[in-house]
């Protein structure tokens, strides 16, 4: 009798499993990554519209995976454009532009990868964050004193990394990109010519701005 119960049991098992030829399930390939990925970075230029924006990546990216965590460092060139805001003319002429005002991006981060340290019919989708820098070169064309200068960076993202073969790996990307416009006080300066401040003076000279970033490209595993 105890037999052919566990007869039974080891027949209903194999039928629950997977044969290891028809798994969905593959291991990640293990070793280090570069990646070279294009995009696109969006997102606000500020209240003002003097903040950097709206403009085509290009970016290169090495990557170590632990398991089912990874680290990263990326170096990121985005072609960026803003506004001038000239304080001293009045409303309806202050403003000028657009000009290319590019951005260097740098940062690290943490990536997890959700199907854990294997890949579900060979995608592997991921969450994670990153801290860095972007950094703008003064605009000669803007005299009123603003300059984006180095920011402090935060960007959670998310996406998916496809292997189709053992050293090779296609993946997209979406992050949302934090960053802090600081605007000088000549901002707030009301003189005979202006007609009006470009900031109003009880307003902050601090703003967070957002900016979506979604990437696609390719990685090779070494």
């Amino acid at each position: 009798m105890w037999l052919g119960v566990l007869a039974s049991w080891n027949a209903v098992s194999a039928q629950v499993g997977y044969e290891p030829g028809r798994s969905p399930y593959h291991d990640i390939p293990r070793g280090a990554v570069w990646a070279l990925s294009v995009g696109h970075l969006g997102g606000s230029r500020g209240d003002v519209g003097v903040g950097p924006a709206d403009g085509l990546t290009g970016a290169l990216r090495y990557e170590v995976p632990f398991g089912a965590v990874g680290a990263s460092l990326g170096l990121a060139y985005a072609r960026t454009s803003r506004f001038v805001e000239d304080y001293t003319k009045d409303s309806t002429s202050r403003r000028s532009g657009l000009f290319n005002d590019p951005v260097v991006l740098a940062d690290a981060g943490l990536q997890l990868v959700l199907t854990g340290r294997k890949t579900w019919h060979r995608f592997a989708p991921f969450v994670g964050g990153a801290l860095g820098v972007a950094i703008a070169s003064p605009l000669a064309q803007d005299t009123s004193g603003y300059r984006f200068g180095t920011k402090i960076t935060l960007a959670p993202n998310a996406g998916v990394r496809w292997y189709p073969a053992r050293r090779l790996s296609v993946r997209g990307d979406l992050r949302l990109v934090l960053w802090k416009l600081h605007y000088p006080l000549s901002y707030k300066v009301v003189t005979s010519t202006n007609g009006g401040s470009v900031l109003p003076a009880a307003a902050p000279l601090d703003q967070w701005t957002s900016h979506p970033w979604a990437t696609i490209g390719v990685g090779w595993i070494f």
